[in-house]
């Protein structure tokens, strides 16, 4: 099993925390997630992968044990695609994102037992959380993420003739792109309470 992580530099991701969080503290926050992302993708003992076009994501990625990829720079999906072709077909694909704070060994196992393609929702059932695509679909599947990517990813399945389960897991179900989904996660207050956090400052 390949699994494979997308990841953009520490200094630029998460941008739509900034109401809540620093630039300084949003930086912390990615590396940590991505830290933990990697030792729970490498305790499954699949062979794991970032691609970035970040320095330090690929130093931290190559410390961990992984691959690090090159992004051509041209979107996630490009990104995610070309990753892809670099690691070849011969085993299924997980494509894993790097902000799923209540991320498992076990429940990415889960995922990924049944073959064809499996589709894990995000708690609003609108995005795609996790992504796994058999050797047969890895090759010729069309990824579609952003907005309402869950249903363009059913419908590329379907258009491949390939069979789709939908996949539900507590332990991928929550992502953290937003303040609110900050807030649902038991660790935000070691991010939040910091002295250089939006949310810790006082106001005159």
């Amino acid at each position: 099993m390949d699994i494979l992580i997308p990841a953009k530099s520490f200094r630029r991701g998460k941008s739509r925390l900034a109401s809540v969080l620093s630039p300084t503290v949003r930086a912390r926050l990615c590396r940590d997630l991505l830290g933990r992302t990697l030792a729970v993708a490498r305790s499954t003992g699949a062979r794991v992968a970032v691609v970035t076009e970040d320095e330090e994501v690929a130093a931290l990625a190559l410390a961990a044990g992984a691959m690090a990829l090159p992004d051509p720079g041209v979107g996630l999906n490009a990104a995610v695609a070309h990753g892809a072709a670099l690691l070849g077909h011969a085993a299924p694909l997980v494509v894993l994102p790097a902000d799923l704070p209540a991320l498992s060994a076990a429940a990415l196992l889960a995922a990924a037992e049944v073959p064809g393609v499996t589709l894990v929702p995000d708690r609003h059932e609108d995005g795609t959380n996790l992504l796994v695509l058999g050797p047969a679909e890895r090759a010729r599947f069309g990824f579609a993420y952003g907005p309402g990517s869950l249903a363009r990813h059913r419908a590329e399945a379907a258009r491949l003739g390939a069979s789709c389960r939908i996949f539900r897991h507590p332990a991928l179900a929550h992502d953290i792109d937003t303040a609110a989904d900050l807030g649902l996660w038991p660790l935000a207050p070691h991010y939040t309470a910091r002295r250089d956090s939006p949310c810790s400052r006082t106001r005159s």
